[in-house]
């Protein structure tokens, strides 16, 4: 009986702990983009849960200048630093896949309609669109 109330005792923080790591979004990670004509890694983004379950991205580094300014942004993100930036809010979770989000372009300073999928684990596809026409690119999960 004994015995038994202590593996209890030591299984269940591991189960516990187990469960809220099954409950974090696949989304959620480090991840990097790629420069759309190059193909060159550009970003290292993190993409983490925001409030009201929704999904969204920061940008933690950048790989082609390390103080680069957003200068083709508008309003209060003009010339600011691209570290740091949220470049992706308001993905909602819509079955295997993420929609109803807005993405920031950094190429040009505006922002487009959002949606998102896990193609595998370690591969998302986030996509920008303007009315049906969208625009995909694949991002690959940082080890």
């Amino acid at each position: 009986m004994r015995n038994k109330l202590i593996a209890t005792l030591v299984a269940l923080p591991l189960l516990v702990i187990s469960m809220s790591a099954m409950a974090a979004d696949p989304a959620v990670g480090r991840w990097k983009t790629y420069d759309e004509e190059t193909g060159k890694p550009r970003l290292i983004v993190d993409v983490y849960e925001a409030k009201g379950g929704t999904i969204a991205a920061k940008v933690v580094d950048t790989l082609f200048a390390p103080n680069a300014t957003c200068t083709a942004c508008t309003g209060a993100a003009k010339n600011k630093p691209i570290k740091d930036m949220v470049i992706v809010w308001g993905l909602k979770p819509d079955g295997a896949a993420y929609s109803g989000g807005t993405v920031l372009k950094l190429a040009n300073g505006k922002t487009y309609k959002s949606k998102a999928e896990l193609l595998s684990p370690n591969k998302l596809q986030v996509s920008g669109c303007l009315g049906f026409i969208c625009k995909h690119q694949e991002w690959t999960r940082e080890h």
